[in-house]
């Protein structure tokens, strides 16, 4: 049998394999850079032979096609507790003992570590996880394979592969290779047991198959009952856009013991707005709830309530903080305008609008009314300060509800800003008052002081000023460092707009950094055509009204 590359790439649908390819052969020697560090790496991700693929489960001894098993290592098991692995090829197939055939493609570490023993060539996969696992290898002549064999074949298959950073084409050393590809086996496992889509916006959905394919399959998109439907037929759970399924589909599927995950855009979107419909960069799926949701639990609220956060985690959080502000990344990538002025001597605050039919308000707005409740909140917090109006680029845009004329705004702030960079005028004012915005976890990460009305996943942890009652689930203290890794390094997944490989939060800021992104499509051009259209409707009733 012809051996693979022992790291290799998943096989992504729809990229080249040679963008996609993590190693290539190099015919390296067999203890070009290995060290215990790496093995035990290797343990931790579960990366190493086709660690995307099928999970099958009850078996006790795994074997490779074609090695004879003798028949006393057979003692005490059924037929299909014994997994026969494919070989390239079937020669021989006669010489191995009746079990169950396996699909081509299994996930080696699951086999592996649910057996008794594994009988396999010293070099093969199987035997060389069963090595790192401390499973007992037999040779195809039924002797025993001592470990420290197993350790030598592993160094020579690791280091007779050249590594690569699919992202730049850069070389990149083994323990680099083995951190993306388990950071690849940490995507996919989170889209396993994902049965079908639902609420899925047609213009979404291409980059939605990247988000959701589990290294297998990705699931396919249905209405809401027909989703429910195959879903409680296989088991398996349904990915939902909430704003986009009836109200009462999680409920409906819960009575009928079937999971949801919710999906939405992620932190680090892209460069341009959703509702001008430029599809997510980054999105998050949730199996408890969602983040915006602070009247009940959800998957980012719990990592950030108990996760351990490791220091190299957070010294990757720190890293990845300090690269988004050296950008000037927002939410929707780097922006340009000029700069407004401020008042010297005077207490400056920046209250931030929002979408007032927007989840986020509706459900982590802790009964503020919309935009304008929230402005006289603002101004009855900061009754002498110099307060500047900002309101949201989807409501500005025209496509989303929210307007607020100039004399209501004017009424309570100081001044409209709707063209300055977001992140400069965070950090020229004095406070930044926001009801769920996101602008106020990129404003703590600029180290400003923010003030909030609502109830938004960075609130509770010790970090803002808050004016809303909080859960009783949050009350942890987290530093900002601790807060970025669980909302922008572990909760959220990101599609390279280049490759469109799944990758890293540090791939996705330095893209939208440099204007790697898609190109505008025509549906684009017409969505911009129709927010204008709409503006200008409201900006006449205005008129006519006085």
């Amino acid at each position: 049998m012809t051996l693979a590359l022992f790291l290799r790439s998943p096989p992504f649908p729809g990229i080249a394999p040679s963008v996609a390819a993590i190693s290539a052969p190099a015919g390296g020697s067999a203890d070009a850079g290995i060290d215990d560090a790496v093995l035990d790496r290797l343990v931790q991700g579960r990366v190493g032979g086709d660690f995307w693929g099928h999970r099958p489960t009850g078996l006790r001894l795994i074997v490779r096609d074609g090695v004879p098993v003798a028949s006393q290592a057979l003692a005490g098991l059924l037929p299909q507790e014994i997994g026969i692995v494919p070989a390239s090829t079937l020669a021989g197939r006669e010489k191995g003992p009746v079990g169950r055939l396996l699909p081509a493609c299994c996930d080696p570490w699951t086999l592996v570590e649910q057996a008794r023993a594994v009988h396999a060539a010293p070099d093969d996969d199987l035997a060389l996880i069963a090595g790192l696992l401390g499973v007992p290898v037999f040779d195809p002549d039924g002797a025993p394979v001592d470990p420290d064999i197993l350790r030598t074949a592993l160094w020579s298959r690791i280091a007779a592969a050249a590594y690569r950073d699919c992202f730049s084409g850069a070389a990149i050393d083994v323990m680099q290779a083995i951190e993306q590809l388990a950071d690849w086996r940490r995507h996919l496992e989170g889209n396993r047991g994902i049965a079908a889509a639902s609420g899925m916006a047609f213009w979404k959905r291409e980059a939605i198959r990247h988000f959701l394919w589990d290294g297998l399959r990705a699931p396919p998109f249905l209405s809401p009952a027909r989703g429910l439907r195959r879903a409680r037929q296989q088991g398996g759970s349904l990915a939902i856009w909430p704003s986009r399924v009836p109200p009462a589909l999680p409920q409906e599927a819960a009575g009928q013991g079937v999971a949801v995950a919710r999906v939405e855009d992620g932190f680090l979107r892209s460069r341009g707005l959703g509702a001008a419909l430029h599809p997510p960069g980054s999105v998050v799926v949730d199996r408890t709830g969602i983040y915006y949701n602070a009247r009940a639990a959800n998957d980012l609220e719990s990592l950030l309530a108990t996760h351990a956060f490791p220091a190299g985690l957070v010294d990757r959080a720190r890293r990845l903080r300090t690269r988004i502000c050296a950008a000037g990344v927002t939410k929707y990538g780097p922006e340009a305008g000029e700069m407004i002025g401020l008042p010297k001597g005077r207490r400056t605050v920046l209250a931030v609008g929002q979408v007032d039919d927007d989840l986020s308000v509706r459900l982590g707005g802790a009964g503020v009314d919309g935009n304008l409740d929230f402005l006289a909140r603002v101004r009855r917090a900061e009754p002498d300060a110099w307060i500047v109006y900002r309101p949201h680029p989807d409501v500005q845009a025209g496509h989303r509800k929210g307007h607020l004329s100039d004399a209501v705004v004017l009424a309570h702030a100081d001044t409209i800003d709707t063209g300055a960079p977001l992140m400069e005028l965070v950090q020229a004012v004095d406070e930044v008052h926001v009801l769920s915005s996101l602008t106020g976890f990129e404003a703590l990460m600029r180290g400003r002081s923010v003030t909030v009305h609502g109830m938004p996943f960075y609130a509770g942890w010790g970090l803002t000023r808050d004016l809303a009652k909080s859960t009783g689930r949050r009350g942890r203290q987290l530093t900002v460092d601790q807060l970025v890794a669980g909302a922008l390094i572990l909760y959220p997944r990101y599609i390279d707009p280049v490759t469109r490989l799944p990758c890293g939060p540090e791939v996705m800021v330095d893209r939208m950094a440099n204007g790697s992104t898609p190109p505008v499509t025509f549906l684009i051009r017409l969505r911009m055509l129709q927010g204008k259209l709409r503006r200008f409707m409201t900006l006449s009733a205005e008129f006519l009204h006085g």
